[in-house]
């Protein structure tokens, strides 16, 4: 029986202590272990439409934090592991910091440059390297609070940049997790194929609302082993586990 883990991060620091951000040190070990334990790296689309493996790993990493490309990327090389980047397009366009609620206190002082995103030239670099590119929407919203005309904009127009930049966009995270049949359904209409999400309970959804495992500072190796875990998971998925 194929098993499929989606396992989503952020940003990549030695210093940053943002929830979001883990240090390369414990992505390189958290990747290795998996690695060593037999599962096969693809992108998030092949991992939900086409799983190449039994154990079929997907690496994602949410906002296109400029660390991705200058700190994972070489991790993931070494491990000869494939990743998906979801960009919030209009950050990536306008090369603006990369802000929204829940890190906008991070945009002062020494963390500041934590906050800076790739190009699309360097998005570009990735696909060419076997990454796939897929889409955190526009600017960043949560989706499920939006009017129909706005959320068919974030969703088509950042579609829409990156097949421009790229040639291609299957794919789709929801900034914050922040998911509903509505907001999957306008997905599926604006040409998406397949869709990332972070619940709580990991109940296997549509190829729109695909669960990930949420991966932050916090999860040092016993806690990433356990996140990790087919037996976790499947706790994670049974109608016994909590939604929020």
């Amino acid at each position: 029986m194929t098993d499929v883990l989606v396992i989503g991060y952020h940003a990549v620091s030695p210093t940053w202590t943002a929830a979001l951000s883990v240090t390369p040190d414990m992505l390189e070990r958290q990747l290795t272990g998996l690695v060593n334990r037999g599962w096969r790296g693809t992108t998030f689309r092949d991992a939900v439409l086409d799983p190449p493996a039994e154990k079929t790993l997907a690496v994602t990493f949410d906002d296109a934090f400029a660390s991705v490309l200058t700190i994972a990327h070489p991790i993931l090389s070494a491990l000869q592991v494939p990743a998906t980047v979801f960009a919030p397009t209009a950050f990536v366009s306008s090369s603006e910091p990369l802000t929204w609620p829940g890190i906008e206190h991070w945009d002062d002082g020494a963390t500041a440059s934590e906050l800076t995103s790739m190009s699309w030239d360097e998005l570009g670099g990735l696909a060419q390297d076997g990454w796939e590119v897929g889409s955190h929407t526009r600017t960043h919203p949560h989706l499920t609070t939006l009017e129909d005309d706005d959320l068919r904009d974030e969703l088509e127009s950042s579609r829409a940049e990156i097949v421009d930049h790229l040639g291609v966009c299957a794919s789709i995270a929801y900034p914050y997790g922040d998911v509903d049949e509505r907001v999957t359904e306008a997905a599926r209409a604006a040409g998406y194929a397949v869709g990332a999400a972070l619940p709580r309970r990991l109940a296997r959804g549509t190829v729109h609302r695909w669960p990930r495992v949420g991966i932050y500072h916090v999860d040092n190796t016993w806690r990433f082993r356990l996140k990790t875990s087919r037996a976790l998971r499947r706790a994670r998925s049974s109608s016994l586990w909590p939604e929020h």
